[in-house]
């Protein structure tokens, strides 16, 4: 067992302000900035949130293999996070300081700011994840340090989530955006440097070496039925929620006709998960982390089911759904990030190979597809509804634009969730490695 110090924790969740800075605020201000700004037709919009992450769906196991590959094996992954969330900062602010006529222009400077960040985002992101599946072997600290990651990551959700759309509104047009861009850029810088300084002293706990072909080696890691089951479960989970993150500000304008309701909804759907977090780990402890995680997953979809109800245009049936729905996204942010390193150290030690930072590369690929599809699909659903796309003009949408929009964050996300319960039902790792960790306890 290696437990870890109070300080390595909290140095390692550091990163996930950074994580959560950008995991965020895309998924959430990009599609409105495209098409209520921009005057970019929705799908078109939607395809540009969904390409640069498909693109880290094939970068990310290169950037896990390159850092299995360091030459520094006591100290593999921090350089690549510092140098990798230097330049995210960077590129990110740029991506919001581009041309914004005609449409065409402006949608390619996105486009290619974007893939830029998701590069540099690639090298920062699977290096963090890797980590902890190296600086702790036991069964139940793992699920304390991403406790705590999971805890800062939420907090991260929550303040760049709730800023960046107050700062849009409040500046507004143009200046708005890079005044939020500017921001968040920071908060980026913050997490970079705190989980680089953080985690300096840290030790490794598994010293396998890389081997074997990249294409090999990647496909070894598809075929694992554990890592497999997860991921698939993890990805359905994503999109779904990729949809809901998108779709909050559309309801709030359009639906529910207050702009500001789009803050108070994600603060209801991230809060919860700072306060449960822990609640949710104690109950890891009893059930296990695949009962958890189902647990968690049925809480979700039910919340998702009920946002159903901000079709009535009143603020409170969307507050109080989103409520529901943070409670299930507490659990289902920390058993498959606490699953994850179990996997991958697993296979570290049956095979003799550090394949660490493929597979976690893998992981955080399927993920970043997952989110990106969400807001793909949204943008979809919405060019079905009839949404009409504008260059910051107030425009009423049809009646059916607004179903779209509703149905868009509540049915069809809650059946992603539900079908996400049917590859997780066959994952088998967490009751061996449960039964492993009461014997030596």
């Amino acid at each position: 067992m290696t437990a870890l110090s109070r300080r390595t924790r909290a140095g390692y969740a550091l990163g996930g302000i950074a994580s959560g800075t950008y995991g965020t605020v895309p998924g959430l201000i990009l599609m409105p900035f495209l098409t209520d700004l921009l005057g970019v037709e929705a799908a078109i919009a939607g395809m540009i949130v969904f390409a640069p992450k498909a693109w880290d769906f094939f970068l990310n196991p290169i950037a896990g293999r390159i850092s299995d590959r360091s030459r520094h094996p006591h100290d593999r992954r921090r350089p690549f996070i510092l140098r990798a969330g230097l330049l995210l900062a960077l590129a990110f602010l740029a991506m919001f300081f581009g041309p914004t006529a005609p449409p065409v222009a402006a949608a390619l400077w996105v486009l290619v700011l974007f893939l830029a960040t998701a590069t540099v985002y690639a090298f920062f992101q699977v290096p963090y994840l890797a980590m902890s599946a190296e600086i702790t072997d036991d069964y139940s600290e793992r699920t304390r340090l991403i406790t705590w990651r999971v805890i800062v990551f939420t907090l991260a959700i929550l303040v760049s989530g709730a800023t960046a759309p107050l700062l849009v509104e409040a500046v507004g047009g143009v200046a708005g955006y890079r005044i939020m861009a500017g921001a968040m850029a920071v908060l980026i810088l913050v997490g970079t440097i705190g989980v680089w300084w953080g985690t300096r002293r840290v030790a490794l706990t598994r010293d396998e070496v890389a081997g074997g072909r990249l294409l090999e080696q990647l496909a070894i890691v598809l075929r694992e039925k554990d890592s497999r089951t997860l991921i698939v479960s993890y990805v359905l989970q994503a999109v779904a929620i990729g949809m809901v993150l998108g779709g909050v500000v559309y309801v709030a304008r359009h639906v529910v006709h207050d702009p500001g309701v789009a803050t108070i909804a994600f603060v209801c759907f991230v809060g919860p998960a700072v306060v449960l977090t822990p609640a949710w780990s104690l109950l890891g402890r009893r059930i296990g982390k695949k009962g958890g995680f189902a647990v968690a997953t049925v809480v979700m979809t039910v919340g998702l089911l009920a946002l159903l109800t901000a079709r009535s245009g009143e603020p409170l049936p969307l507050l109080i759904a989103s409520g529901i729905v943070g409670v299930g996204y507490a659990g289902a942010q920390l058993f498959p990030l606490a699953m994850l390193p179990d996997v991958a150290a697993e296979d570290a030690r049956r095979s003799g190979t550090n394949r660490i930072g493929m597979i976690s590369g893998v992981w955080s690929g399927f993920e970043l597809l997952g989110y990106a599809l969400g807001p793909a699909l949204l943008g979809l659903v919405l060019s079905v509804g009839g949404y009409v796309a504008t260059t910051g003009d107030e425009v009423v949408q049809s009646d059916a634009a607004q179903w779209a929009i509703v149905l868009g964050v509540s049915v069809i996300p809650a059946a992603l969730c539900a079908a996400s319960l049917v590859p997780l039902s066959r994952y088998r790792l967490d009751a061996r490695l449960r039964a492993e960790a009461r014997a030596d306890a």
